[in-house]
Order: structure tokens, then C-alpha cells, then sequence
């Protein structure tokens, strides 16, 4: 006879047992002394928690504006001076050209040259004049005007009782400005009234 062999459980058959027994919920510790002994938040500290959580908000919030301005008036500020330095960047460059414009005036005004010839000057003129023109440059009214300081330029003036005092009579040179700015002052004779005499003496009057 052939002895018996120590059977070995299965298994299944354990996990079979343990799903057939009912669960039983792990009671909690209990809490600790320190635990214990640690204060509970009241309502006026969650309060006094969502007060300092608005206040430090609203002062992110607030930083956060002012950067953003700063920021824009940086911005506002450094497309200024670029639009600047590109209008009046050209301003030494133009006024460069004038004594070529003045050239090209009094060769129009005299009387050699054939007709052909003071065509192509004058057509020559138009085109730099007008090239000029886009890039800013304005010519300076003077003759007929009161006289000012910050346009003009008086070379003369003329005692004539014909015109309003400080009336510019003539325009020696012609002025120019380059975006609202002097370019040239126009060189110009200006009207000055004459001095009026004192009246004479009168004579003594006799007495009666």
C-alpha cells in the first residue's frame, strides 16, 4: 500500500474563501496627543485668509496694470523718437540741395539761352522741386507779410510810409521749412515808417 501524501491547499479554493467572507472596514486610529492638541480654524481666520488672498490679488492686479502702462508708454515713446529720427534724419540732406534750387531760380530768371534749352532747365527744376516736395519741404511765403523773427530773416529795411509797418517789401532769398520746422529763413527787406519830426515851439503867448 503506498502511503499518503500531504496534500497542499489550492489555491482557488483560498481566494474562493476569502471573496465569501464579508469585508470588514479597518477602524481608524484614533488621533494622536499632538493631534489633538492643534486648534481648529475658526470662521473669522478663514475670513481674515480669503481678506489677505483678495489684498495680495488685487495688488498683483494692480502691479500688473501699471507694468502693462509703462510698457505702453515705452512703446508710444520709442515709436516717437524712431518717427522723428526718420523725418528729420533727411533734414541736413535737403538743405543741402538748396543752393542747388537757388542756382536753377536764377538761371530762370535771366534772359541767356535759347528757348530749348531754358525748357529742359526749367523741366530739370520742376522734378527736383517736386522730389523735394515729398520728402517734406515746404516753401516759405514772405513777400506781403508781416515780418517774423522765427521765418525771417531782415537783411534791410526800407523807410516808406506806403506800407504797414515791419511789411516785408521784398524777398531776397526764399525760405524754406522741412516738416513744419526752418529749414532756411527767407532773407527779406522789411517796411520801417519814418521818424515823425517834434512838433516847433510854440511862441510865447502875450499876456493880456
Amino acid at each position: 500500500m503506498e502511503p499518503e501524501k500531504d496534500s497542499l491547499p489550492d489555491p482557488g479554493d483560498a481566494a474562493a474563501e476569502a471573496g465569501n467572507k464579508p469585508y470588514v472596514e479597518k477602524a481608524s486610529l484614533p488621533p494622536t496627543a499632538e493631534e489633538s492638541a492643534l486648534p481648529l480654524p475658526s470662521a473669522s481666520d478663514f475670513e481674515e485668509t480669503i481678506r489677505k488672498l483678495e489684498a495680495e490679488k488685487q495688488q498683483l492686479k494692480d502691479q500688473l496694470l501699471r507694468k502693462q502702462a509703462e510698457f505702453e508708454n515705452l512703446r508710444k515713446r520709442l515709436s516717437r523718437e524712431k518717427e522723428e529720427f526718420l523725418q528729420y534724419s533727411l533734414f541736413d540732406t535737403v538743405k543741402s540741395f538748396l543752393p542747388i534750387l537757388d542756382g536753377f531760380e536764377l538761371a530762370l530768371e535771366s534772359d541767356g539761352g535759347s528757348e530749348e534749352y531754358r525748357k529742359g532747365v526749367e523741366l530739370i527744376y520742376q522734378q527736383l522741386r517736386n522730389t523735394l516736395q515729398k520728402l517734406g519741404l515746404e516753401v516759405m511765403e514772405a513777400k506781403g507779410r508781416e515780418f517774423d523773427p522765427h521765418l525771417h530773416e531782415a537783411i534791410a529795411t526800407v523807410v516808406t510810409d506806403q506800407h504797414a509797418e515791419h511789411q516785408i517789401l521784398e524777398e531776397v532769398q526764399r525760405g524754406y521749412l522741412f516738416k513744419q520746422r526752418v529749414l532756411r529763413p527767407a532773407w527779406v527787406k522789411v517796411a520801417k515808417h519814418p521818424v515823425a519830426k517834434d512838433n516847433p515851439s510854440q511862441s510865447d503867448v502875450e499876456p493880456e
